[in-house]
Parts: C-alpha cells; structure tokens; sequence
C-alpha cells in the first residue's frame, strides 16, 4: 500500500508495459499532480506550493471534462483496461506470453490499482498544503472497473480473456472509425442500426451477413458491392453488420472515396491488428478521368499493397459498375472501343460478391409498411397506414425502404399525438 506521494509519484514513473497510460489526459495529470505534491512535501517552497495548486485544478478540470470527478478509480483503470501495449496485443492476437511480460503486467496493473484509490485528502495531507484552508474541490474514488476488483492473478487473467475477446486500445473501445488525413479516427457515436430493424430484401441482405460470418470465423470471404437503388438499405446493411457482429471482433472503417489513393497507409495500420476490418466505401462511382478509379482496381486486385487477411472491402453503389458511363463514351472515336468498354466494367467484376437492391414493387413497399407498423406497436393503424404510405410515396419520389421509414417517423408521431393522419 502507499504509503507517501513521493512513492505515488515513483510507482507511477515506474511504470513498463502499461506506460501508455502516462501519455492520456486524466493519467498525465494525476502524474504531474503527484509531482509538484512531492516536490512541495521536500521543499515546501512558495514556487513548488504553485505548481501544485496549479497541478490540482489542472487534474480535476480534466476529471470534470470526462465527468469522473465521482469515480476516479474507474477512471484510471479504465484508461488501463483500453490500453495498447505488448500484453494487451498479445492477448488480443492469442500469443503466449513470456514470464518476464507477464510479471511486469501484473506489477504494473496492482500499481495502477493503488494509484486509483488515492484520495484528494491524501494528497493534501502528503503535500503539507493542508493545512492552507484553500477548500480545494475534490473529486470522489469510486469503484475501479469489476476486472481491476480481482485478485492479482484473477486480474490478469480476465484482462487476458478481455483482450482476447473484445481487442486492445481504440479497437477496444470504439466499433466504428473514419479515414482522415492518412489517420484512423474513432466514431464516438455510431449509427445504432440493427439488422432486425431493417425490413424486406431478406434474400441480398443474408448474403451480406453469410460472407460476413465466414470472414469472422476464419474462412474465405469476399469482397464485397452492395450495388441498386437509392434508399434501399444498402448502406444500412453494412452498418447493421457492424451492430450485429463487433462482439465478435468485427469493426469497420468507413474510407471516403477521395481518400482511396491512401489505401497503403491504412493496410500498414491494422495489418498487425488482431480484429477483422471491413473498409466500407459508401456511394461509390467514378468519372472517365478519376484517377482513384486505378487506385481502387489495384487495391481490389493486382497492387502491391494488399488487402491484408484481416480486412474486406464493401462497398456500395447506385451503379452495378460503378464509372458513370454515356452514349458518347460508346460511340466515341477510340480505335479499341471494345477493350474501353471492358476496361470500364473491369472494377465491378473484381468484387468477389455483388449483391443488388432494386426498389419494391407496390406490394413490397406496403409490406414494409405494415411490419415497421408492427414493430412500432401500430397495428391497429394499418389500414390507414397504407393509405397515407402510397400518398406519401408519390410526394417524396416514390417507394423505397427508406421512404417507408421516413413515412413511419411522421405517421407515428402523428399517432402518438392522437393527431389524425393527413
């Protein structure tokens, strides 16, 4: 147990596998706090008694910023339990572990947990500025997180099967990431669409699902375009995927088109990652002279920089292949028209698994209509659901899954307000 800041301080300076932690905000600013605490309790000189003053509102503001001021500990440990070092990556990637890592783990892991029980009156009395009657705010211990409750060995354990199941650092604690100046960025709020919400298309959309799982349980998978209709759900079924599946390792990492050209740099980044990725491309098509046409084809087929074994492309399109296309392009003055011709069509084809999504038929789109009114809880209101669903149809470019839903968003809130239908 600590007994003074000034060995707070040196444990948490000590620290080996689990460093990582030094480098977050909250972390960073507990470290520096014991710092300028330990200083004051040698010097108690008026520049070291600023310092810590200043340590203390800079630590608590960003416990505030993270609304932790109540549960510190599980703060702390938190940031620990996402951490990516040599432990957590071998554990995510089931390694074996070597007695010397493990060792240092499970020192590193009992310190964080000490450190995480620290209270402000500790600090306070340690550092001899106690005694000021400054009425410094301060922040609540807490729980840690349930696996840093265990006993030591017990402890890392559970963190090992953690990692093994669930993945280390970002990949941890975020399901879904964008590309971004040759960066992968964490999506803090995802779209929460699940796949039982999605209505109709059940043939294209078990496909999806079908490659999915074998991507998921180590068998080969195809890359994948979801190709059709504006409004069919396309886009939705990958993000349905991801809700459905990332207990089981899946994450995606939405790529915008323009980016295409920096495929290398996002292989080099999760290439050595132990989850499986799917790179989604949404709303994808190209013009005769987008020179990410070629970049994509390589990356598909041919490059250099593969697909690394961890990773799908999917893919969604309005067009079955993709290069917008005219009847000039056809009869133009191109000697070799033919291989133009194949040339435009060659991408389309490299995908291993092409799914269409056409839009439904009156029939279809009113069935839709009747099972997001059953899911809602609207059965009663169907008939007139119907009614008002075709009307609506007509004023908002026709029949679609997604105008169904738009329809079933209005309709139920005039319902639920017992407004009558229009």
């Amino acid at each position: 147990m600590i007994q003074t800041i000034r060995e707070a301080a040196m444990k948490m300076a000590s620290l080996s596998i689990y460093r990582g932690i030094l480098r977050r905000t909250v972390p960073k600013a507990f470290y520096q706090l014991l710092l300028s605490g330990a200083r004051c309790a040698e010097t108690r000189a008026l520049q070291d008694q600023t310092a810590f003053l200043e340590a203390w509102g800079a630590f608590f503001s960003a416990l505030c910023q993270r609304d932790s001021s109540q549960c510190f500990a599980r703060c702390l440990t938190q940031t620990a339990l996402f951490d990516e070092n040599a432990f957590s990556l071998a554990a995510a990637g089931g390694q074996p572990l070597s007695q010397p890592l493990k060792q240092a783990a499970r020192r590193d892991l009992s310190i964080i947990l000490e450190l995480s029980q620290l209270s402000p009156e500790f600090l306070m009395e340690e550092s001899h500025m106690g005694n000021l009657g400054l009425a410094l705010p301060k922040w609540e211990t807490g729980a840690p997180e349930e696996l840093f409750q265990l006993e030591e060995e017990a402890c890392l354990h559970s963190l090992w099967e953690y990692y093994r199941c669930s993945g280390c650092g970002m990949y941890a604690r975020y399901r879904a990431f964008i590309w971004r100046d040759k960066q992968i960025l964490p999506v803090a709020h995802p779209d929460p669409q699940r796949l039982c919400e999605l209505k109709g298309y059940e043939t294209p959309r078990s496909m999806a699902v079908e490659n999915t799982v074998a991507f998921l349980k180590g068998l080969p998978a195809n890359n994948c375009l979801l190709y059709g209709d504006r409004g069919t759900g396309k886009s939705s079924t990958v993000k349905a995927l991801l809700n459905e599946y990332y207990t089981q390792g899946l994450r995606v990492i939405e790529m915008p088109k323009e980016y295409l050209m920096d495929f290398p740099y996002l292989v080099d980044q999760i290439a050595g990652v132990p989850m499986k990725f799917i790179i989604f491309i949404d709303d994808l098509s190209f013009s005769q002279e987008d020179s990410t046409y070629a970049a994509l084809k390589s990356v598909l087929q041919g490059g250099l920089a593969a697909t690394p074994k961890n990773a799908l492309i999917y893919a969604t399109s309005n067009r079955r292949h993709l290069l917008r296309e005219s009847f000039a392009d056809r009869e133009g003055d191109d000697v070799h028209r033919n291989d133009t011709m194949q040339e435009s069509l060659s991408l389309a084809d490299r995908f291993g698994l092409s799914i269409r999504f056409l839009l439904p038929d009156k029939k279809r789109f009113l069935e839709i209509v009747d099972q997001l009114a059953r899911q809602r809880g609207l059965e009663e209101h169907i008939p007139q659901l119907e009614m008002g669903a075709e009307q609506w149809a007509i004023a908002h470019g026709g029949r679609s899954p997604r105008v169904a839903r738009q329809y079933m968003d209005f309709a139920e809130a005039e319902l639920r307000q017992e407004r009558p239908l229009q």
